[in-house]
């Protein structure tokens, strides 16, 4: 599920937060926080509560809390002082105040793009598309130069990013390696370990070929 707010989209399946369709790294607890924040708006919860979600049976220190606020603050551009997401409720919690707020909503698991290789093809759908060796992966190419998980492709809207998650052998675009997220164009040539796969919109491919297995 996706919530939208101004420019920000917080994926929830994925446990990912994107600006304008860029990735936005949060810790897993920041993350957390978040999400429970935008899950009891309006309403402000109490520093106890938010303890007791993110460390239940666990005493932490005030100041954990707060690190986690700030960092929640820093991925957002978000002023303390001038709130437009996280707002402090003095000597009780906080609450997040963004308006408007999209209900959450599936992505379209509509096919949206493609991405075509030398030993066969897969489909692209809105969101991150993660690509790697791992039978789990949204597009598995098995090859061995290919780690488990080894980049990503994240689609909103009309937009593509590409991303490498860390790989080994490295991830190219037009044989320029990935080391932050870039745009991806149609016909886009990407090179992961060994192998080569061209990136291709939905729109410019013939029904022949979207459909072809």
């Amino acid at each position: 599920m996706i919530l939208d707010f101004d420019t920000f989209q917080l994926d929830l399946d994925r446990r990912q937060l994107f600006r304008g369709g860029e990735p936005v790294h949060l810790s897993p607890k920041a993350l957390q926080l978040l999400q429970l924040l935008i899950d009891a708006r309006p309403k402000a919860l109490s520093k106890a509560e938010i303890h007791e979600r993110l460390w239940p049976a666990t005493f932490v220190a005030d100041s954990n809390l707060a690190s986690i606020v700030n960092e929640v603050r820093r991925a957002l551009s978000d002023d303390a002082h001038t709130p437009k997401y996280i707002r402090t409720v003095h000597a009780f919690g906080y609450a997040f105040c963004s308006e408007p707020l999209s209900e959450p909503a599936r992505p379209s698991r509509a096919p949206v793009a493609r991405l075509l290789w030398e030993k066969g093809e897969e489909v692209l759908v809105a969101g991150r598309n993660v690509i790697g060796r791992d039978p789990d992966a949204d597009v598995r190419v098995d090859d061995r130069t290919i780690s488990r998980q080894h980049a990503a492709i994240v689609i909103i809207g009309t937009r593509a990013t590409l991303e490498d998650l860390q790989s080994k052998n490295g991830t190219f675009c037009e044989g320029r390696r990935v080391t932050t997220p870039v745009a991806l164009n149609d016909g886009a040539t990407v090179e992961l370990g060994s192998v080569r796969l061209t990136y291709r919109e939905i729109s410019t491919l013939s029904t022949t070929t979207l459909y072809r297995k």
